[in-house]
């Protein structure tokens, strides 16, 4: 498809055009067979934290939107997959420099060309979307949509680095959890079953050191 008719179905909101651009789910979700994943949320305790080392020695690194990275130390270094649900500027785009892209939001009018028309592009599918927005009884986060995503496929470990539903709000923006419409508990207790049930994913939470304002992180199967 050249750049005129993705933008011809990108208004006229032609699914079938743009899911044409896409690599088919199965081939996304055989290509983490076997494989370590982790998945790099954007919350503000995991600055100043040591997980940079744990990040980049997983077989694929996943980040999500914008993806800010203060320091290697903390967030590692490499950007293997990106999951966006927003237009990626210039900029992030050259600092992140994704070999894949996937676009997990339902909103088709913000997914860019440059986005589309990448090597390996994955388009989440509408069902998909609307399946988990039901379960939540609110719209998913992008983090909530890869998560299920990536559950999908016989990866070896999916570990969350920088999830911790909103308590100390997000790198890459200022709104409060009152500002979004997403429901941060019903995803938190979601991804507290999910772990429960599946010993493949772990959640790294970060807790604050009180006596010297640093950030630790410890292995959470669940979170309860």
């Amino acid at each position: 498809m050249n750049r005129l008719r993705f933008h011809t179905a990108r208004l006229l909101r032609n699914e079938a055009a743009l899911r044409a651009m896409s690599v088919p789910q199965g081939n996304l979700l055989a290509d983490l067979e076997g494989r370590t994943v982790a998945l790099i949320g954007n919350a503000r305790a995991l600055t100043g934290g040591d997980s940079g080392a744990r990040i980049d020695a997983a077989d694929l690194v996943i980040r999500i939107n914008r993806a800010p990275i203060p320091a290697p130390a903390s967030h590692g270094s490499r950007t293997d997959w990106l999951a966006l649900a927003t237009r990626l500027n210039e900029a992030d785009r050259a600092r992140l420099s994704p070999d894949r892209i996937l676009w997990m939001s339902p909103k088709r009018k913000r997914l860019d060309w440059r986005s589309a028309a990448s090597p390996g592009f994955y388009l989440h599918p509408l069902a998909d979307y609307a399946a988990l927005r039901d379960r939540l009884s609110a719209p998913p986060t992008t983090g909530a949509l890869t998560v299920d995503l990536l559950l999908r496929s016989r990866l070896r470990s999916l570990t969350l680095f920088g999830f911790d539903f909103f308590a100390s709000r997000s790198l890459s923006g200022r709104r409060s959890a009152q500002q979004v419409p997403h429901d941060f508990a019903a995803e938190a207790a979601w991804v507290a079953d999910l772990s429960r049930h599946d010993p493949r994913l772990t959640l790294i939470r970060a807790e604050e050191r009180a006596e010297t304002g640093q950030t630790r992180t410890t292995p959470s199967p669940a979170l309860d």
